[in-house]
């Protein structure tokens, strides 16, 4: 690719330390000039392979061209107007395509935002204003947003929680399942059952938050048993089932939300990155009762389900449709998980590979043992590829899991280069 400017990473970064916060941290080195589909162009010209999609944001790819086309379109009429005060279609047609995606046999409304972290805080005011109760219940491992609010929901605490608190009350988290370091469905249950019994009785709790496949938290996977048996839970005492789909949602596992693959029908929904397709959209969708529940102006934004947005979101949704991305998804995650089980048979390092659809992760450990994270060697991973021409991502509550997030829209011989580089970073790093 052409060179667009003379500056180099080196000089932008210098400028970007200098005018902005450390807080803002970068996982990579990089100044981005071009993207296209799976592929990126620093300002030096160097091209990358994706595997990150902007955390989850680009399910249909770096500027895909519907998209693109449809808010080109749209910057020819209005760009805002704030829907609370002058409302537009798309944002009505959109609402109204979600609520019919979204799982169970009852009426569904839908609110817009703008981030995800939005989305959940207002998921808990709409929760907290039909059931008249304060309590929330989430789990170790999750990741929810960085206000206050969601960092108090989020459990992890480095990098996110250090430094802020504290923070609001009446959040509580549960135990997580993850079989390969022997938590099973059973610990989990009964620790939500212990807060009921040691922190705040059920009859005060609003709502129970879930991901039906932990971000941040290293991709861990709820197994349907886990949220059927939250379902009954909630159903025995008044309580809110509310899924973070965030990362999840937008067709990252292979359906359209995640919880499908469960058969379990959520109260409450909350959607963002990959349904705008790069444009900041999020949404909450949930039974049309309880979406109803706060007071006319209790909910809204000045930049709430933007029009520029809304139709980006509707085209994500025609794209969908028409090149079949939930199959895509599917062969995607197939062939990324082939790839890395096959790292980890030469590999011991690789203490398993996981994950749902096309949100495949491999955890990293010591000496061949679960129980010894190593993520100063997932870190060199991640900096090895980039130094190879692939863009990694770690997550992980101790930092040692690789995860994938690549474009759906990405060609198979693109896949199998960025796994060519995972391999050749591995065997470079243990193999020498």
């Amino acid at each position: 690719m052409q060179r667009e400017s003379q500056a180099t990473n080196a000089m932008l970064m210098a400028r970007r330390n200098a005018a902005i916060p450390r807080g803002v941290g970068h996982s990579h080195q990089i100044f981005i000039a071009k993207g296209e589909n799976a592929e990126i162009w620093d300002v030096e010209g160097r091209r990358y392979i994706d595997f990150a999609g902007g955390i989850a944001v680009l399910n249909t790819g770096h500027r895909n061209p519907a998209i693109i086309e449809a808010v080109k379109a749209q910057l020819d009429l209005y760009t805002h107007t704030c829907f609370q005060v002058l409302a537009y279609e798309p944002y009505v047609e959109l609402a109204e395509r979600l609520n019919a995606k979204a799982p169970g046999d009852f009426a569904k409304k839908t609110l817009f935002l703008t981030t995800g972290a939005e989305a959940l805080e207002n998921a808990v005011k709409i929760a907290r204003s039909h059931t008249g109760r304060s309590g929330v219940i989430t789990f170790a491992g999750g990741y929810h947003g960085r206000t206050m609010f969601t960092l108090g929901m989020t459990g992890k605490v480095m990098p996110y929680k250090a430094g802020f608190g504290p923070f609001p009350g009446d959040i509580f988290h549960a135990r997580f399942p993850n079989a390969l370091h022997g938590v099973t469905v059973n610990d989990a249950i009964s620790s939500v059952e212990q807060i009921f019994k040691n922190d705040i009785e059920a009859t005060r709790v609003a709502a129970i938050v879930i991901e039906p496949v932990q971000g941040e938290g290293g991709f861990n996977v709820a197994p349907p048993e886990l949220l059927k048996r939250l379902r009954t839970l909630c159903d025995q005492h008044g309580i809110l089932l509310i899924v973070d789909e965030v990362q999840t949602g937008a067709g990252r596992t292979g359906t359209w939300l995640a919880i499908e693959h469960s058969g379990v029908a959520p109260d409450l929904i909350t959607m963002a990155k990959s349904m705008g397709g790069g444009f900041p959209i999020s949404a909450v969708i949930g039974r049309a009762e309880v979406m109803d529940a706060p007071a006319a102006g209790g909910l809204g934004g000045t930049y709430a389900g933007s029009p520029m947005s809304c139709v980006a979101a509707l085209a994500v949704l025609d794209e969908f449709e028409k090149h079949n991305l939930l199959q895509r998804s599917k062969d995607v995650g197939a062939r990324l998980t082939k790839g890395l089980q096959a790292m980890a048979k030469k590999h011991t390092c690789i203490a398993e590979v996981r994950g749902l659809g096309a949100m495949v992760a491999m955890e990293i450990c010591k000496n061949g043992d679960p129980h010894q994270p190593d993520a100063d060697l997932t870190k060199a991973i991640a900096a090895e590829a980039t130094k190879r021409g692939l863009i990694l991502l770690t997550c992980g509550t101790y930092g040692n899991v690789v995860r994938i997030l690549v474009p759906l829209t990405a060609s198979d011989a693109l896949l199998d280069e960025g796994l060519a580089i995972i391999a050749a970073s591995l065997d470079s790093l243990l193999v020498g």
